[in-house]
């Protein structure tokens, strides 16, 4: 019952981050999700879970590395080939070398071959805190991709490195030779390994399709122990698991390339599979991670050996190091192939690369595999402060990269940035509407293939569209006076609602109802704080009704009642609003139009369903539930293209209004449906 009720309360807290991260865009969703994890350390529950570093790295390391190899662009990879294998492999060992240099000198109760090891778990960058800082910012191309195929391989190379340091500090013992050996071994070792079993793993699925297997609960089941399996059978080998993970996710990368090999139903399945395990998975990591850093930092604040200013101190000059270590081998680099840059945008691309190198969990995590004791019995020397540093410089890199990189990613775009993000807005559009038809597509069966047709026609229009007017996003300013427009419209409409009950024309049930359809509408146009009271009034009120039969019963007698009454109410309203906004002199005449424009839109449909016959009411209502299906698939890619990078998070912001709008309209389109609300 205590692991139930643990596992409850932290995936409680993946809600309560995602919610707080609406709320607060300008804090990483990371660094809420450590927050969180280290406050309920306090509470007085006593959640606590104790790290478990192999069981860590099978859980959440594996399964997360293979979908980052699943989802990287190979093509990419490989041109980046040289800078990325210099980054995870020569940087590492640099970082090993001086910065087990430097710990040791700095603090001389560690001894050498520990000071290697603290440096060589220090030295990987986290590919899930990468991804999930990086992702608030639109990074250079070549940028986001270097730091994507770094933090894929490097952490291979700083564990095999951490190995043998420890395996060094505990027997006293150290060979160059056979480290060195042995770091190839494990490292081609895993590759192979990841690669041989995904093939098999492919070639089965193959297999079951032939023989008419084509459940997609199995094929979908068989993708998700994949990484499991692969990990598992790598370093019960002795070989990387972690890089069989990333092998076996470009593999299978390929594979879904091929039309042949996967059909288009367990294609979308898996997407949908996937995203729900990895938005658990991310988010636990980083959950996990704060609830270690209380314990952590009491180890060594509450003890009486340690000056607490020197320990902080401590993990900021080593912190330090490490980005000066990382800098002055891009410039090495940089210098001598002229990757990073030119001219004036050389030295913040520089900075950029630098900071973007951030520590995470799987620093933390293997951290704690120090053992306790060396080979004489003795105790590992300084292991909780090696801990506490670890946990330290993971917090700096992450606190100092969420201020600094939407700094200078915007610098270092520039003018010709500006051209980049527009095209990326466009191309992340494009997408979403795509993945929009498909999710239509897969729900469209004989009883709504015509409603289908028309959804799927829609959005190819706004397609056409996009790519025959090389779209523009409207700026800032025109989005919050269209926005504020869309709400004065709806307070027009209350007010004119108001009016005619007043009059006697609208009976005080048909207003609750027409009061119900318009909070609905206003929650497609509203801001977060908006919305925020918008939810609370309508969980309010439908407590309220539900311990109200009479209120229920005529609500519910509404629904059935003459329709074409509501539709007149609903013109009279949409009328009343156009009239009063054709007189608005607080914004612009564009946004004024653009508004305008709707409500006429909304009239004219009005007035189409108030002549047309009853058997369209049915087709209406599936064109309905599909275009909102449309909608929420088209939510989900725009959010799955900001989790990867593909654009940041003001792009984010533009196009969700775009979504936002658009699914207004089709509730105002629709708005019979909201009575059922």
């Amino acid at each position: 019952m205590d692991l139930f009720r643990v596992v409850l309360v932290l995936l409680l807290l993946l809600a309560v981050s995602q919610i707080g991260q609406r709320l607060l865009p300008f804090i990483p969703l990371p660094i809420i999700q450590i927050a969180l994890g280290s406050a309920i350390v306090y509470l007085p529950w006593h959640v606590h879970i104790s790290l478990e570093p192999d069981l860590f790295f099978m859980l959440f390391i594996a399964p997360l590395l293979f979908n980052d190899g699943k989802r990287t662009p190979r093509d990419e990879l490989w041109k980046l080939r040289t800078p990325i294998l210099l980054m995870a492999v020569g940087l590492v060992f640099l970082t090993v070398l001086v910065g087990g240099l430097f710990i040791h000198n700095l603090i001389p109760s560690i001894p050498l071959a520990a000071a290697f090891a603290l440096a060589a778990i220090l030295s990987p960058t986290d590919a899930v805190a990468v991804s999930a800082i990086a992702s608030r910012v639109l990074l250079p191309a070549n940028i986001h991709r270097l730091l994507e195929g770094e933090s894929l391989m490097n952490d291979a190379s700083g564990l095999v490195a951490f190995k043998f340091a420890v395996a060094a500090a505990v027997t006293g013992t150290f060979s160059f030779w056979h480290a060195s050996w042995s770091f190839v071994v494990i490292s081609l070792g895993g590759l192979l390994v990841g690669g041989v079993i995904s093939l098999g793993v492919i070639w089965a699925r193959m297999a079951m399709r032939r023989f008419g297997i084509e459940d997609v609960s199995v094929h979908v089941l068989i993708r998700i122990v994949t990484p499991f399996i692969l990990f598992y059978t790598a370093e019960h080998l002795g070989l990387s698991g972690i890089l069989a993970a990333v092998a076996g996710g470009i593999l299978h990368a390929i594979e879904q390339d091929r039309s042949g090999f996967t059909t288009i139903e367990q294609k979308f399945v898996s997407e949908i599979t996937w995203n729900v395990i990895l938005f658990i998975m991310n988010g636990l990591v980083f959950v996990l991670l704060g609830l270690q850093l209380p314990d952590i930092a009491a180890d060594i604040f509450n003890n009486a050996a340690y000056s607490n200013f020197k320990a902080v101190g401590y993990v900021l000059l080593i912190y330090m190091l490490l980005i000066a270590l990382r800098f002055i081998w891009l410039i090495v680099y940089g210098r001598l192939s002229g990757f990073l840059g030119r001219h004036g945008t050389e030295w913040r691309v520089l900075v950029l690369t630098a900071l973007s190198g951030i520590r995470g969990a799987v620093t933390l995590a293997g951290a704690f595999t120090i053992p306790l004791f060396i080979g004489n019995g003795s105790p590992f020397p300084e292991r909780d402060l090696m801990l506490f540093l670890s946990g330290g410089v993971i917090l700096f890199s992450m606190v100092l990269a969420s201020i600094a990189l939407p700094l200078l990613a915007d610098r270092a775009e520039g003018t010709a940035g500006d051209s980049h993000n527009r095209k990326a807005e466009v191309k992340a559009q494009l997408e979403s509407i795509k993945a929009a038809n498909q999710a239509v597509r897969l729900a469209t069966d004989e009883t709504n293939h015509f409603a289908a047709a028309i959804v799927i026609s829609d959005n190819d229009q706004r397609l056409s569209d996009l790519r025959r007017t090389n779209y523009e996003i409207l700026p800032r300013k025109a989005r919050e006076e269209e926005m504020f427009l869309r709400q004065l419209g709806i307070a027009e409409e209350k007010k004119c609602m108001m009016l005619l009950a007043r009059k006697g024309e609208i009976k005080p049930q048909e207003a609750v109802v027409l009061q119900n359809i318009f909070r609905r509408i206003e929650m497609a146009v509203s801001n977060r704080f908006h919305i925020v009271y918008l939810l609370l009034y309508s969980l309010v009120y439908k407590v309220f009704s539900a311990f109200m039969p009479d209120r229920r019963k005529a609500h519910a007698g509404l629904k059935l009642k003459d329709r074409k009454t509501f539709i007149r109410l609903r013109i009279a309203t949409a009328t009343y609003a156009l009239e009063e906004l054709k007189a608005n002199e607080t914004c612009s005449n564009s946004s004024v139009s653009r508004v305008c424009g709707h409500y006429r839109h909304i009239i004219s449909v009005l007035n189409h369903q108030l002549e047309a016959p009853d058997a369209e009411e049915v087709v209406e209502e599936k064109v309905h539930v599909l275009k909102l299906l449309s909608i929420q698939a088209e939510r989900e890619a725009l959010q799955q293209q900001y989790r990867q990078g593909v654009i940041g998070r003001q792009q984010l912001s533009k196009l969700q209004f775009q979504v936002s709008m658009h699914e207004a309209e089709a509730l105002d389109n629709n708005w019979e449906s909201l009575l059922q609300a």
